[in-house]
């Protein structure tokens, strides 16, 4: 949603002029990262601000490490989001993946570039053109995902942004 994109935008240029903030984790909310955007907006007019590439190019850009905590479903725009970030923490039970193509979008927010430079072009064309969801321990195979973990992903997420 808008407001869920321009908190995000808020939150990190607020981490990033803060010395006092070392690292930011981003996270969802009961157990869930985020399943993308609603596609009934994609009809509504264009209003200003609300892209989500530049809100992704800015967590990438980020001097601070940025490290996503995903819990449930990283998807579509979610996992754009997570592959903007530095580090990705997922629990055992999550899964990942770029669905919009099966109603014919590609993904809009540069996942089609971030994607191959992470886990390689055959593995992210696999998981572009199909629109199909891994697990976790695939993700962790493939190098999508830094680290799983069978326990709280936040905490998990606070440890390695401590570290880093």
């Amino acid at each position: 949603s808008l407001a869920v994109l321009q908190a995000l935008e808020d939150g990190l240029k607020k981490a990033d002029a803060d010395p006092s903030v070392k690292a930011v984790m981003i996270c969802g909310e009961d157990g869930k990262f985020s399943a993308g955007a609603d596609i009934r907006g994609f009809s509504s007019p264009k209003r200003l601000g609300g892209a989500l590439g530049p809100i992704v190019s800015l967590i990438e850009s980020s001097e601070k490490p940025v490290v996503a905590a995903i819990e449930g479903v990283a998807l579509g725009g979610g996992l754009e989001v997570a592959l903007g970030c530095h580090y990705r923490i997922a629990h055992v039970k999550a899964r990942m993946g770029l669905p919009e193509v099966t109603i014919g979008l590609l993904p809009g927010a540069e996942g089609t570039q971030r994607l191959p430079r992470l886990i390689g072009v055959p593995a992210a064309l696999d998981m572009i053109t199909t629109g199909k969801h891994i697990p976790a321990t695939e993700a962790l195979k493939l190098g999508l995902v830094d680290e799983i973990v069978e326990e709280n992903t936040i905490e998990a997420a606070i440890r390695l942004a401590n570290k880093v």
